[in-house]
C-alpha cells in the first residue's frame, strides 16, 4: 500500500513457471501466486493457475480486485482457483485510498461482485472468496462495515488482518491500531512497542515452505520483500538442490540460534495470531 520497495520488478514467465512445477509439483500441495505485486497484470496468470490445479496443486492469490472484469472473473471460476483474497481497506474512498494510494474503491466492488456472480452462474464451488481488510489506525473505525458490506456482495467470508508496520517503534505514518486485538504490537511496561509474540528462536516456514521470485531468486518467506536473503537460484539450480544447499542450513541455524537478529525475522508474525474474525 506505502509502496516501500527496492528490488527489481517484472513479470513472471509462463515457461519458467512450468518448468519449476514440473521439478516440484508432487511435494507441493499449496501454491500462492503473490509477492507484493498484482497477479492479475501478468498475462498468463490465469493460465498458470490452471497449469497447477491439473497437477492436483491447491492455489491461492490476493488481489486488489481493480482488473477483475467480468470476463476476468469468469476466467477465473475457470481456472480452477481453490482461493481468492480481495483486500479491501476501507469502506469509503477517502479511508481506502489513504493506504491503497490510487486505488478506487468502486473498482474493488465491481470486482467482487463479478467473481461471485460468476461463480454462482458456474455452479462452482471454488473459488473460497473472502474480503482481507488490513486494520490500520485510519480504518479500525469500519470493521462493522465491511462485515456488512461483504454480506451484502456476498463473499464467503470477511477477515481481518494485523498490520506489519516496519519502524513500529516510531510509527511515523500512524498505523498501528488503538485497538491491540487488531495489533501485532504491544506496549511493555515502559511504554515501548513491542512486537507481541516475544520473537522466540522457531519457524515453520524454513522447513515447510518459501518464496520464488519473478525472476527466480529463492528467499526464506513473504517478509523477505526486496530479496536481500537469497538462498538461491532456480535459474541456475534445482529446487532440491537449493532447499538442501549451505545458504539455507546457515540461515536456518541462524534463526534457531537468535532469531531476533535476524533483520526480516525481528518484525514477523510467526508465533502470533495474524488474521482476525
Amino acid at each position: 500500500g506505502l509502496r516501500g520497495f527496492t528490488r527489481p520488478t517484472g513479470m513472471l514467465q509462463k515457461s519458467f513457471f512450468e518448468q519449476t512445477i514440473d521439478d516440484i509439483y508432487k511435494d507441493l500441495l499449496y501454491l500462492i501466486f503473490y509477492f507484493q505485486g498484482e497477479p492479475y497484470l501478468n498475462p498468463d496468470f490465469l493460465n498458470m493457475v490452471k497449469y497447477a490445479h491439473d497437477k492436483g496443486i491447491y492455489t491461492a492469490t490476493s488481489t486488489n480486485a481493480h482488473y477483475l472484469t467480468d470476463a476476468k472473473a469468469k476466467a477465473t471460476v475457470e481456472s480452477g482457483l481453490d482461493r481468492l483474497i480481495i483486500s479491501i481497506d476501507g469502506t469509503t474512498q477517502d479511508v481506502y485510498q489513504s493506504y491503497r494510494i490510487g486505488g478506487k474503491l468502486e473498482k474493488v466492488l465491481e470486482g467482487a461482485r463479478n467473481i461471485v456472480k460468476w461463480k454462482k452462474e458456474l455452479k462452482s464451488s471454488t473459488p473460497f472468496i473472502f474480503f482481507q481488510f488490513l486494520v490500520v489506525k485510519p480504518n479500525e473505525h469500519q470493521i462493522e462495515e465491511v462485515k456488512k458490506l461483504g454480506k451484502e456482495i456476498g463473499v464467503d467470508q470477511v477477515r481481518f488482518k494485523t498490520a506489519q508496520v516496519y519502524d513500529f517503534a516510531n510509527d511515523p505514518n500512524q498505523l498501528i491500531p488503538t485497538n491491540e486485538k487488531y495489533s501485532r504490537y504491544k506496549k511493555d511496561k515502559q511504554g515501548n512497542l513491542k512486537v507481541k509474540s516475544g520473537l522466540g528462536n522457531h519457524c515453520w516456514k524454513l522447513w515447510h515452505a518459501n518464496v520464488i521470485t519473478w525472476d527466480g531468486l529463492v528467499v526464506p518467506c513473504c517478509f523477505d520483500k526486496d530479496a536481500t536473503h537469497q538462498l538461491g537460484n532456480l535459474k541456475t539450480q534445482t529446487f532440491k538442490e537449493t532447499w538442501n544447499n549451505d545458504n539455507y542450513k546457515q540461515f536456518r541455524r541462524e534463526l534457531m540460534t537468535s532469531r531476533k537478529n535476524i533483520d526480516i525475522c525481528a518484525n514477523c508474525s510467526e508465533g502470533l495470531t495474524v488474521w482476525e474474525d
